[in-house]
Protein backbone atom coordinates (compact mmCIF):
# COMPACT_ATOMS: atom_id res chain seq x y z
CA UNK A 1 0.00 0.00 0.00
CA UNK A 2 2.85 2.38 0.76
CA UNK A 3 4.36 1.72 -2.68
CA UNK A 4 1.00 2.36 -4.36
CA UNK A 5 0.52 5.54 -2.37
CA UNK A 6 3.99 6.73 -3.35
CA UNK A 7 3.31 6.08 -7.03
CA UNK A 8 0.02 7.96 -6.84
CA UNK A 9 1.77 10.92 -5.21
CA UNK A 10 4.47 10.90 -7.89
CA UNK A 11 1.82 10.74 -10.60
CA UNK A 12 -0.13 13.66 -9.13
CA UNK A 13 3.08 15.65 -8.73
CA UNK A 14 3.96 15.04 -12.37
CA UNK A 15 0.46 16.10 -13.43
CA UNK A 16 0.86 19.30 -11.45
CA UNK A 17 4.21 20.00 -13.10
CA UNK A 18 2.70 19.49 -16.55
CA UNK A 19 -0.12 21.93 -15.77
CA UNK A 20 2.28 24.59 -14.49
CA UNK A 21 4.56 24.41 -17.53
CA UNK A 22 4.23 27.10 -20.15
CA UNK A 23 5.97 24.93 -22.76
CA UNK A 24 5.68 21.14 -22.64
CA UNK A 25 8.61 18.85 -23.37
CA UNK A 26 7.39 18.35 -26.95
CA UNK A 27 7.10 22.09 -27.58
CA UNK A 28 3.37 22.74 -27.16
CA UNK A 29 2.39 25.94 -25.35
CA UNK A 30 0.20 25.37 -22.30
CA UNK A 31 -1.87 28.55 -22.48
CA UNK A 32 -5.50 29.46 -23.05
CA UNK A 33 -7.22 32.71 -23.97
CA UNK A 34 -10.31 34.01 -22.22
CA UNK A 35 -12.77 36.89 -22.53
CA UNK A 36 -12.11 37.39 -26.23
CA UNK A 37 -14.66 39.68 -27.86
CA UNK A 38 -16.90 38.05 -30.41
CA UNK A 39 -15.94 40.65 -33.01
CA UNK A 40 -12.35 39.41 -32.99
CA UNK A 41 -13.48 35.94 -34.07
CA UNK A 42 -14.18 37.34 -37.54
CA UNK A 43 -10.44 37.96 -37.87
CA UNK A 44 -9.96 34.19 -38.09
CA UNK A 45 -12.46 34.07 -40.97
CA UNK A 46 -10.68 36.87 -42.80
CA UNK A 47 -7.43 34.88 -42.58
CA UNK A 48 -9.29 31.73 -43.57
CA UNK A 49 -6.30 30.01 -45.21
CA UNK A 50 -4.23 30.02 -42.02
CA UNK A 51 -7.30 28.96 -40.05
CA UNK A 52 -7.87 25.95 -42.30
CA UNK A 53 -4.19 24.95 -42.23
CA UNK A 54 -3.98 25.13 -38.42
CA UNK A 55 -7.21 23.27 -37.53
CA UNK A 56 -7.06 19.63 -36.55
CA UNK A 57 -7.05 16.83 -39.09
CA UNK A 58 -10.47 15.59 -38.03
CA UNK A 59 -12.01 18.92 -39.02
CA UNK A 60 -10.08 19.02 -42.29
CA UNK A 61 -11.39 15.57 -43.23
CA UNK A 62 -14.92 16.62 -42.27
CA UNK A 63 -14.68 19.76 -44.41
CA UNK A 64 -13.20 17.73 -47.28
CA UNK A 65 -16.07 15.24 -47.28
CA UNK A 66 -18.75 17.85 -46.60
CA UNK A 67 -17.61 20.27 -49.33
CA UNK A 68 -17.67 17.67 -52.09
CA UNK A 69 -20.84 15.90 -50.93
CA UNK A 70 -22.73 19.15 -50.42
CA UNK A 71 -21.68 20.55 -53.80
CA UNK A 72 -22.76 17.32 -55.53
CA UNK A 73 -26.12 17.40 -53.79
CA UNK A 74 -26.78 21.12 -54.48
CA UNK A 75 -25.96 20.79 -58.17
CA UNK A 76 -27.98 17.58 -58.23
CA UNK A 77 -30.99 19.59 -57.09
CA UNK A 78 -30.31 22.15 -59.85
CA UNK A 79 -30.10 19.40 -62.47
CA UNK A 80 -33.32 17.95 -61.12
CA UNK A 81 -34.97 21.39 -61.40
CA UNK A 82 -33.80 21.78 -65.01
CA UNK A 83 -35.08 18.30 -65.90
CA UNK A 84 -38.42 19.01 -64.21
CA UNK A 85 -38.77 22.38 -65.96
CA UNK A 86 -38.19 20.67 -69.31
CA UNK A 87 -40.53 17.78 -68.55
CA UNK A 88 -37.80 15.13 -68.59
CA UNK A 89 -38.79 13.31 -65.40
CA UNK A 90 -40.27 9.86 -65.54
CA UNK A 91 -43.43 10.76 -63.64
CA UNK A 92 -44.07 13.59 -66.15
CA UNK A 93 -44.45 10.91 -68.89
CA UNK A 94 -42.51 12.60 -71.71
CA UNK A 95 -43.40 11.62 -75.31
CA UNK A 96 -41.15 9.47 -77.46
CA UNK A 97 -40.01 12.43 -79.55
CA UNK A 98 -39.29 14.59 -76.48
CA UNK A 99 -35.90 16.33 -76.43
CA UNK A 100 -34.33 16.07 -72.97
CA UNK A 101 -31.87 18.54 -71.48
CA UNK A 102 -29.85 15.65 -70.04
CA UNK A 103 -30.28 12.11 -71.28
CA UNK A 104 -31.30 9.51 -68.68
CA UNK A 105 -31.92 12.03 -65.88
CA UNK A 106 -35.41 10.92 -64.88
CA UNK A 107 -35.41 11.49 -61.09
CA UNK A 108 -33.59 12.92 -58.09
CA UNK A 109 -31.21 9.96 -57.78
CA UNK A 110 -30.16 10.10 -61.43
CA UNK A 111 -29.75 13.89 -61.15
CA UNK A 112 -27.42 13.43 -58.17
CA UNK A 113 -25.42 10.78 -60.03
CA UNK A 114 -25.10 13.05 -63.06
CA UNK A 115 -23.90 15.89 -60.81
CA UNK A 116 -21.26 13.61 -59.27
CA UNK A 117 -20.11 12.32 -62.67
CA UNK A 118 -19.86 15.86 -64.04
CA UNK A 119 -17.86 17.35 -61.16
CA UNK A 120 -15.49 14.38 -60.88
CA UNK A 121 -15.20 14.01 -64.69
CA UNK A 122 -16.05 10.32 -64.50
CA UNK A 123 -18.31 10.23 -67.57
CA UNK A 124 -19.71 6.69 -67.62
CA UNK A 125 -21.60 7.50 -70.83
CA UNK A 126 -25.10 6.66 -69.61
CA UNK A 127 -26.03 10.27 -68.87
CA UNK A 128 -25.00 13.17 -71.11
CA UNK A 129 -26.05 16.76 -71.71
CA UNK A 130 -27.77 17.78 -74.93
CA UNK A 131 -27.65 21.18 -76.70
CA UNK A 132 -31.40 21.65 -76.31
CA UNK A 133 -31.27 23.70 -73.04
CA UNK A 134 -29.00 26.79 -72.78
CA UNK A 135 -29.52 26.81 -69.00
CA UNK A 136 -28.12 23.30 -68.74
CA UNK A 137 -25.03 24.33 -70.74
CA UNK A 138 -24.44 27.29 -68.42
CA UNK A 139 -24.91 25.11 -65.35
CA UNK A 140 -22.37 22.51 -66.46
CA UNK A 141 -19.79 25.28 -67.03
CA UNK A 142 -20.45 26.72 -63.55
CA UNK A 143 -20.21 23.30 -61.88
CA UNK A 144 -16.97 22.43 -63.68
CA UNK A 145 -15.33 25.69 -62.61
CA UNK A 146 -16.56 25.44 -59.02
CA UNK A 147 -15.45 21.81 -58.81
CA UNK A 148 -11.95 22.78 -59.97
CA UNK A 149 -11.81 25.51 -57.31
CA UNK A 150 -12.85 23.05 -54.56
CA UNK A 151 -10.28 20.52 -55.76
CA UNK A 152 -7.46 23.07 -55.75
CA UNK A 153 -8.44 24.48 -52.35
CA UNK A 154 -8.71 21.12 -50.59
CA UNK A 155 -5.53 19.75 -52.18
CA UNK A 156 -3.68 22.89 -51.11
CA UNK A 157 -4.94 22.56 -47.55
CA UNK A 158 -3.91 18.91 -47.29
CA UNK A 159 -0.48 19.47 -48.86
CA UNK A 160 0.14 22.46 -46.60
CA UNK A 161 -0.72 20.49 -43.49
CA UNK A 162 1.46 17.57 -44.54
CA UNK A 163 4.43 19.85 -45.24
CA UNK A 164 4.12 22.04 -42.14
CA UNK A 165 7.58 23.01 -40.83
CA UNK A 166 6.69 21.78 -37.34
CA UNK A 167 6.61 18.23 -38.74
CA UNK A 168 10.32 18.60 -39.43
CA UNK A 169 10.76 19.70 -35.83
CA UNK A 170 9.56 16.26 -34.67
CA UNK A 171 12.90 14.82 -35.82
CA UNK A 172 14.88 17.18 -33.58
CA UNK A 173 15.06 16.05 -29.96
CA UNK A 174 16.43 17.44 -26.72
CA UNK A 175 17.74 15.57 -23.71
CA UNK A 176 15.21 14.89 -20.97
CA UNK A 177 17.42 16.51 -18.34
CA UNK A 178 19.83 19.41 -18.16
CA UNK A 179 23.07 19.15 -16.19
CA UNK A 180 25.34 21.57 -14.35
CA UNK A 181 29.07 20.80 -14.25
CA UNK A 182 32.48 22.43 -14.86
CA UNK A 183 33.63 22.79 -18.46
CA UNK A 184 36.68 24.59 -19.86
CA UNK A 185 37.28 26.48 -16.65
CA UNK A 186 33.66 27.62 -16.22
CA UNK A 187 30.59 26.29 -14.47
CA UNK A 188 28.08 25.52 -17.21
CA UNK A 189 24.49 24.42 -17.59
CA UNK A 190 24.46 21.91 -20.45
CA UNK A 191 21.71 20.57 -22.70
CA UNK A 192 22.05 18.00 -25.45
CA UNK A 193 20.19 18.26 -28.77
CA UNK A 194 20.19 15.90 -31.77
CA UNK A 195 19.00 15.97 -35.36
CA UNK A 196 17.59 12.53 -36.14
CA UNK A 197 17.74 13.04 -39.91
CA UNK A 198 20.94 12.89 -41.94
CA UNK A 199 19.95 16.02 -43.87
CA UNK A 200 21.49 19.14 -42.39
CA UNK A 201 19.74 22.18 -40.99
CA UNK A 202 20.86 25.49 -42.45
CA UNK A 203 21.44 28.59 -40.33
CA UNK A 204 20.63 26.93 -37.01
CA UNK A 205 20.51 29.18 -33.96
CA UNK A 206 19.97 28.26 -30.32
CA UNK A 207 18.79 30.52 -27.51
CA UNK A 208 16.79 30.31 -24.30
CA UNK A 209 14.39 32.22 -22.06
CA UNK A 210 14.16 31.89 -18.29
CA UNK A 211 10.55 32.40 -17.17
CA UNK A 212 9.92 33.28 -13.55
CA UNK A 213 7.75 35.46 -11.34
CA UNK A 214 9.56 38.56 -10.06
CA UNK A 215 8.68 41.55 -7.92
CA UNK A 216 9.93 45.01 -8.85
CA UNK A 217 11.24 47.50 -6.24
CA UNK A 218 7.92 49.32 -6.63
CA UNK A 219 6.06 46.22 -5.43
CA UNK A 220 4.71 45.22 -8.85
CA UNK A 221 4.55 41.46 -9.43
CA UNK A 222 5.54 40.42 -12.94
CA UNK A 223 4.26 36.99 -13.86
CA UNK A 224 6.33 35.17 -16.45
CA UNK A 225 9.20 37.62 -16.48
CA UNK A 226 11.58 36.67 -19.29
CA UNK A 227 15.36 36.65 -19.00
CA UNK A 228 17.60 35.91 -21.98
CA UNK A 229 19.80 32.82 -21.68
CA UNK A 230 22.72 32.50 -24.11
CA UNK A 231 23.86 29.04 -25.19
CA UNK A 232 27.17 28.23 -26.82
CA UNK A 233 28.86 25.26 -28.42
CA UNK A 234 32.58 24.85 -28.89
CA UNK A 235 32.38 26.50 -32.33
CA UNK A 236 30.13 29.42 -31.30
CA UNK A 237 26.38 29.98 -31.11
CA UNK A 238 25.42 30.85 -34.71
CA UNK A 239 25.29 28.65 -37.81
CA UNK A 240 25.65 25.37 -35.98
CA UNK A 241 27.13 22.42 -37.90
CA UNK A 242 24.32 20.09 -36.97
CA UNK A 243 25.58 16.82 -38.44
CA UNK A 244 25.92 15.09 -35.04
CA UNK A 245 24.27 15.67 -31.66
CA UNK A 246 25.49 18.83 -29.97
CA UNK A 247 25.91 19.74 -26.32
CA UNK A 248 24.84 23.30 -25.63
CA UNK A 249 26.42 25.21 -22.75
CA UNK A 250 25.30 28.22 -20.77
CA UNK A 251 28.14 29.75 -18.72
CA UNK A 252 27.01 30.44 -15.16
CA UNK A 253 28.82 33.65 -14.32
CA UNK A 254 27.84 36.70 -12.29
CA UNK A 255 25.51 37.89 -15.07
CA UNK A 256 23.66 34.57 -15.21
CA UNK A 257 20.34 34.16 -13.36
CA UNK A 258 21.63 30.77 -12.14
CA UNK A 259 24.50 32.39 -10.24
CA UNK A 260 22.45 32.77 -7.04
CA UNK A 261 21.38 29.12 -7.02
CA UNK A 262 22.98 26.15 -5.26
CA UNK A 263 22.47 22.42 -5.25
CA UNK A 264 20.35 22.50 -2.09
CA UNK A 265 18.25 25.51 -3.14
CA UNK A 266 17.74 24.72 -6.83
CA UNK A 267 14.65 22.56 -6.29
CA UNK A 268 13.01 25.24 -4.16
CA UNK A 269 13.10 27.73 -7.00
CA UNK A 270 10.15 28.34 -9.30
CA UNK A 271 11.23 28.94 -12.86
CA UNK A 272 11.07 27.40 -16.30
CA UNK A 273 13.93 27.34 -18.78
CA UNK A 274 12.57 27.38 -22.33
CA UNK A 275 15.06 26.47 -25.07
CA UNK A 276 14.50 27.39 -28.73
CA UNK A 277 16.22 26.05 -31.83
CA UNK A 278 15.56 27.88 -35.11
CA UNK A 279 16.68 26.42 -38.41
CA UNK A 280 15.91 25.85 -42.07
CA UNK A 281 15.42 22.38 -43.51
CA UNK A 282 17.95 21.65 -46.24
CA UNK A 283 15.59 19.49 -48.29
CA UNK A 284 12.51 21.78 -48.25
CA UNK A 285 14.03 25.22 -47.45
CA UNK A 286 11.26 25.75 -44.88
CA UNK A 287 12.01 27.51 -41.60
CA UNK A 288 10.97 25.85 -38.37
CA UNK A 289 11.40 26.16 -34.63
CA UNK A 290 11.89 23.46 -32.00
CA UNK A 291 10.99 24.18 -28.37
CA UNK A 292 11.35 22.40 -25.07
CA UNK A 293 11.50 23.39 -21.42
CA UNK A 294 13.19 22.41 -18.19
CA UNK A 295 11.90 22.95 -14.67
CA UNK A 296 14.15 22.83 -11.56
CA UNK A 297 13.41 19.13 -11.00
CA UNK A 298 14.82 18.42 -14.47
CA UNK A 299 18.20 20.08 -13.85
CA UNK A 300 20.84 17.79 -12.33
CA UNK A 301 23.61 19.57 -10.42
CA UNK A 302 26.97 17.81 -10.46
CA UNK A 303 26.46 15.59 -13.49
CA UNK A 304 27.69 15.48 -17.06
CA UNK A 305 26.47 13.70 -20.21
CA UNK A 306 28.08 10.48 -21.34
CA UNK A 307 29.94 10.59 -24.69
CA UNK A 308 27.92 9.23 -27.60
CA UNK A 309 30.22 9.70 -30.63
CA UNK A 310 32.84 7.11 -31.54
CA UNK A 311 34.64 5.76 -34.61
CA UNK A 312 34.17 2.31 -36.06
CA UNK A 313 36.88 0.06 -37.48
CA UNK A 314 35.79 1.12 -40.97
CA UNK A 315 36.59 4.74 -40.13
CA UNK A 316 32.98 5.93 -39.87
CA UNK A 317 31.63 8.04 -37.07
CA UNK A 318 28.97 6.32 -34.97
CA UNK A 319 26.38 8.00 -32.73
CA UNK A 320 25.10 5.87 -29.86
CA UNK A 321 21.69 7.28 -28.95
CA UNK A 322 21.34 4.90 -26.02
CA UNK A 323 23.59 7.30 -24.07
CA UNK A 324 21.87 10.44 -25.36
CA UNK A 325 20.22 11.36 -22.02
CA UNK A 326 22.44 9.33 -19.70
CA UNK A 327 24.58 11.21 -17.18
CA UNK A 328 27.52 10.49 -14.90
CA UNK A 329 28.38 12.27 -11.62
CA UNK A 330 31.35 14.61 -11.69
CA UNK A 331 33.01 16.74 -9.01
CA UNK A 332 31.16 20.05 -9.08
CA UNK A 333 31.07 23.08 -6.85
CA UNK A 334 28.23 23.32 -4.37
CA UNK A 335 27.17 26.64 -5.92
CA UNK A 336 28.35 29.11 -8.54
CA UNK A 337 29.62 31.46 -5.84
CA UNK A 338 31.71 28.62 -4.39
CA UNK A 339 33.10 27.76 -7.82
CA UNK A 340 34.36 31.28 -8.46
CA UNK A 341 35.55 32.08 -4.92
CA UNK A 342 36.35 28.84 -3.06
CA UNK A 343 38.74 26.31 -4.57
CA UNK A 344 38.24 22.61 -4.03
CA UNK A 345 34.59 22.93 -2.97
CA UNK A 346 32.42 20.47 -4.88
CA UNK A 347 29.05 18.82 -4.66
CA UNK A 348 30.04 15.37 -3.40
CA UNK A 349 31.75 16.91 -0.39
CA UNK A 350 28.79 17.84 1.79
CA UNK A 351 30.97 19.90 4.13
CA UNK A 352 30.67 23.23 2.43
CA UNK A 353 31.83 26.71 3.28
CA UNK A 354 29.58 29.43 4.50
CA UNK A 355 28.27 31.67 1.79
CA UNK A 356 26.91 35.00 3.03
CA UNK A 357 25.01 35.45 -0.22
CA UNK A 358 22.55 32.64 0.59
CA UNK A 359 19.84 32.32 3.19
CA UNK A 360 19.94 29.37 5.57
CA UNK A 361 16.82 27.22 5.17
CA UNK A 362 15.60 23.97 6.66
CA UNK A 363 15.10 21.04 4.26
CA UNK A 364 13.49 17.94 5.70
CA UNK A 365 13.91 15.64 2.73
CA UNK A 366 16.81 16.20 0.39
CA UNK A 367 15.86 15.70 -3.26
CA UNK A 368 17.22 12.66 -5.03
CA UNK A 369 19.38 14.31 -7.67
CA UNK A 370 20.28 11.00 -9.28
CA UNK A 371 16.71 10.28 -10.32
CA UNK A 372 16.11 10.55 -14.07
Amino acid sequence: MSTLKKRIQEYMLERKRQRTRLVTKDGRCNIEYGNIKYSTHFAFLVDFWTTFVEIRWRFVLFIFIASFTLSWFIFGLLWYWIARSNGDLEWQEPTSDHNSCVDNVVGLTTAFLYSLETQTTIGYGGRAITPECPGAVALIIIQSLLGAVINCFMCGIILSKISLPKKRAKTVTFSEMAVISPRNGSLCLSIRVANLRKTLMIGSQIYGKLLRTTTTPDGETIIMDQVNIDFLVDAGKDNLFFVTPLTLHHVIDKSSPFFDMAVDTLYDKEFELVVFLDGTAESTSSSFQVRTSFIPQEIMWGYNFLPIISRTKEGKYRVDFSNFSKVVPVATSHCAYCYHNIKGHHLHSREGHENPGFEVIEIDNLPNVTKM
